[in-house]
């Protein structure tokens, strides 16, 4: 399976694409309704941030009765962090919007923003997203790349009651942001519009259901999301990776096209770009993906997954000693993914170094962002003990 990048919208414990940038060409008519099934339903963005009964009804119960003598903001901001308050989890396993998150007190990256962006509405307070600059991290499923960087959420003082709205003072606001940043990095912040935010959501959205195999729907809503934010390239991105598992490859290279055409050097664009082309049967059409090849490899000469990739063929081959040391460069240069860990303790196992996969599976664990991940984890690792104790003869 050929892999496929594409971008992921976290905020808060991850992160998101980047934000949307002012246009330097008008976008071109990437949609091609006619290539897909209806719907099951429109595609509605109304929902996403919604505040349900139950999340007025916890308001009202924790904080409501304190505004009056405490700063509204700190009250949700300690809600959100305290264990014996919301009690929240992180999982990663799908994007919901605020109500959904909130009932199951657990969501991804982006979930978490727009549930406390939600809340923070409802308490009158006044909310700014922002761009964090900070290194990229990448995850998969399947043959499908996912890129994040970083948004967190910063809480204002509240409206006033005649209607007239305060922006956000940065100097005095409480950031929400569950991840360590450096300082600098929280220095360097850009503004993100609420558009985009939903633009995002959608974008997450679409590649989930892009990776289970839903094509109908996940064009409906990459779709949905060019049109919530134009500026949103990533959303075209997504458009383009669906056309391609469609078997809609022209289509495809007009969307990925203009992507790269408003952002030249972004690798993510690029290489969706070569696949797209080399998988046409047109000469020119490979002849200039063996072109744009040579220039990817410079701009990322070694690109995220590949030592993963070589180091699972390898261990495909039997060769686990080669394969430990390609993992172990993985870990090298991004040393809290989860997988990189596990496949890594895979390899120390086959070895019969029990101790090196005991650390590095427990290393998995710990870095684990689904629930499926973390009982999978739990369970290796618990084998690997068992055998740990039956060598030592425990």
């Amino acid at each position: 399976m050929k892999p496929w990048a594409l971008t992921l919208c976290a905020a808060l414990l991850c992160g998101c694409a980047g934000p949307s940038q002012t246009l330097r060409a008008a976008a071109p008519v990437v949609f091609h309704d006619q290539l897909f099934q209806p719907p099951a339903a429109p595609v509605d963005t109304r929902h996403v941030f919604a505040v349900s009964q139950e999340m007025r009804d916890y308001l009202n119960r924790e904080i409501g009765h304190n505004l009056q003598r405490k700063d509204s903001r700190r009250e949700l901001f300690d809600a959100l962090y305290r264990k014996d308050k919301l009690q929240l989890e992180y999982d990663s396993a799908i994007t919901r919007d605020a109500a959904q998150t909130f009932a199951a007190r657990a969501g991804n990256c982006l979930s978490l923003a727009i549930m406390t962006a939600a809340l923070a509405h409802e308490l009158n307070l006044v909310v700014q997203f922002q761009q964090v600059d900070v290194e990229e991290s990448w995850s998969r499923a399947g043959n499908l790349y996912f890129a994040s960087n970083h948004v967190n959420l910063a809480l204002g003082r509240p409206r006033l009651s005649h209607g007239e709205i305060y922006s956000v003072d940065l100097s005095n606001a409480l950031t929400v942001d569950f991840i360590p940043i450096p300082p600098k990095a929280r220095e360097s912040t850009r503004p993100l519009e609420e558009q985009t935010i939903i633009a995002m959501y959608l974008n997450n959205r679409a590649a989930e259901l892009l990776s289970q195999g839903q094509l109908d729907e996940a064009y409906w809503t990459a779709r949905k999301a060019v049109e919530q934010d134009p500026a949103f390239l990533h959303a075209y991105n997504t458009l383009g990776v669906v056309y391609q598992h469609h078997g809609n490859l022209a289509e495809a290279e007009q969307s990925l096209r203009y992507a790269l055409s408003q952002a030249p050097n972004n690798t993510i664009f690029l290489s969706n770009l070569v696949q797209s082309l080399d998988a046409q049967p047109a000469p020119d059409k490979r002849a200039e993906a063996a072109q744009l090849r040579i220039r990817l490899a410079q701009l990322e000469p070694d690109p995220p997954f590949h030592f993963f990739n070589l180091g699972q063929a390898a261990m495909q081959a039997g060769d686990y000693r080669r394969a430990r040391d390609l993992f172990a460069r993985e870990v090298e240069r991004v040393p809290d993914y989860h997988e990189f860990h596990f496949w890594l303790a895979l390899a120390n196992y086959q070895l019969g170094y029990l101790r090196e996969a005991d650390a590095h599976m427990s290393k998995a664990l710990a870095n684990s962002t689904t629930r499926g991940d973390h009982d999978l984890y739990s369970a290796k690792l618990d084998r690997i003990r068992a055998y740990e104790a039956h060598a030592t003869g425990k």
